[in-house]
């Protein structure tokens, strides 16, 4: 019998898998279709930076912190597996046209705020970091530590990771209900198995609110549909993130180009649309004019798991003794999973907790 089971198993499930077996806890993972294979593997691979040292709220500490794993975590997975997952830090770049997200001085004093390197860029500095840029741009700044990661590898890096850990690895595993005993769950159910743990952690993303209802707990998260494009191009004509507002271009050392993302209530009906495919295309070449040349190589989508109020849950389930829940990142969800992977091990082992977890309450 495993000491804990882990429902899902993408990027929050596996990083937490990862941590609990790397202290020593006897896991299984139980995942409905192939690991990572949803929004975990749909996203971009942008990790923002953070400074422990500074951050004010526990969502900027689980940001920090991730921060400061993230490369021990990537050279850890590397030595281990032999998998690199791309993750470098290449810098990132936010601008703004002056018609869309406004608010440059806000951000650049919020980042100040936490110590966090920043940089105002003119248009001649712009223009020498990079110069395809379009000089229309109104206004911008510079974070030379930002960092990208290539999702899927780091997601095969993570499953091989947990293998050489011994974590019981088990796809095609749809959980559909719990076996209880007064406040404990004893058992998750499958549709040909009974799963017997002393704990169980649900880290379904936007399937987590499902699982709950099963137990008569309402846990507010829905899909967010997020579509991106992908462009080829070579040379690459920029080389940091470019970020404006929610949506982004992330240039890959190999000349590929993601433009992400829409968001889109959209159920879970996960398609790509012409609307949404051609909005990224245009958001492209504005912000990169020579881009209309680039070749688009693919498109697809995936399923964020959102909250109401756009925290994740990371806590112990009420009414139960032995259920935690750690959904609902939105769009955080890999950024933040190696911090997201310590906070729900001193969780679940019931060890002092690193950062205060009160705003990620299910009773919030």
């Amino acid at each position: 019998m495993a000491e804990v089971v882990v429902i899902g198993g993408g990027v929050v499930g596996l990083a937490i898998a990862y941590e609990l077996a790397g202290n020593g806890v006897s896991v299984r993972i139980l995942e409905q279709g192939d690991f990572g294979r949803e929004a975990s593997w749909a996203g971009a691979g942008m990790l923002p930076p953070g400074n422990p040292e500074g951050a004010a709220t526990s969502h900027a500490k689980l940001r920090a912190e991730s921060h400061r794993l993230w490369p021990l975590w990537s050279r850890q997975l590397l030595e281990t597996t032999g998998i690199d997952n791309g993750f470098r830090e290449c810098g990132g770049i936010a601008i703004d046209f002056g018609d869309e997200t406004g608010g440059q001085g806000d951000e650049i004093a919020a980042w100040n705020a936490e110590g966090v390197q920043v940089e105002s860029l003119s248009s001649d500095r712009m223009a020498e970091l990079e110069p395809a840029l379009n000089p229309d741009v109104s206004s911008a700044y510079r974070l030379p530590q930002l960092c990208q990661v290539r999702n899927p590898r780091h997601l095969r890096a993570l499953v091989a990771g947990c293998a050489a850990r011994g974590v019981e690895m088990n796809t095609g595993s749809p959980v559909v209900g719990f076996e209880r005993k007064g406040e404990r769950i004893v058992a998750a159910r499958t549709p040909d198995s009974l799963h017997n743990a002393d704990a169980f952690c649900v880290a379904a993303g936007a399937w987590s609110s499902r699982l709950m209802d099963v137990i008569g707990i309402s846990m507010a998260i829905e899909p967010i549909r997020g579509q991106i494009v992908l462009l080829k191009t070579q040379p690459l004509p920029f080389r940091h993130i470019i970020e404006i507002g929610p949506r982004y271009l992330v240039p890959r050392p190999d000349g590929r180009i993601l433009i992400g993302s829409t968001e889109e209530r959209a159920g879970f009906n996960k398609v790509n649309t012409a609307a949404g495919v051609t909005g990224l295309l245009q958001l492209a070449t504005r912000v990169v004019p020579c881009l209309k040349d680039a070749t688009v190589e693919r498109c697809w989508s995936g399923l964020r798991p959102s909250s109401a109020d756009g925290l994740p849950y990371l806590d112990r389930v009420p009414e139960t003794a032995n259920l935690f829940i750690a959904a609902g990142h939105f769009r955080s969800g890999l950024q933040m999973s190696p911090a997201t992977a310590t906070v729900m091990r001193e969780l679940i082992l019931g060890e002092e907790s690193s950062i205060s977890c009160e705003p990620f309450a299910c009773t919030r």
